[in-house]
């Protein structure tokens, strides 16, 4: 059993940063893909990142390629994002999911409000 609790969201004004953090209850940290989802009003769940459970494999979304960053401490058990030039497009809430065979977790979602 994995519990993950989202932090960092806010409200940032367009071309600004925010770091978002995911902190995940349990032993088995390391051994789960992590992945932050968004979803933004009225649309549906949206992939944003993903990072391997040892950090060497990194994936995102075309949307966001290029100014996010998805990291990982497994020391602190915690995966973070970083979002830098963001966009009004970027308001959603955010997602962190942690996934092994046969498991998957969701945490309780961050909002982020980049006004237009």
């Amino acid at each position: 059993q994995v519990q993950l609790v989202e932090s960092g969201g806010g409200l940032v004004q367009a071309g600004g940063s925010l770091r978002l953090s995911c902190a995940a209850s349990g032993r088995t940290f390391s051994s789960y893909n992590m992945r932050w989802f968004r979803q933004a009003p009225g649309k549906e769940r949206e992939f944003v990142a993903l990072i391997s459970w040892s950090g060497g494999v990194t994936s995102y979304a075309d949307s966001v390629k290029g100014r996010f960053t998805i990291s990982r401490d497994n020391a602190k058990n915690t995966v973070y994002l970083q979002m830098n030039s963001l966009k009004p497009e970027d308001t959603a809430v955010y997602y962190c999911n942690a996934g092994a065979p046969g498991s998957v977790y969701w945490g309780q979602g961050t909002q982020v409000t980049v006004p237009s």
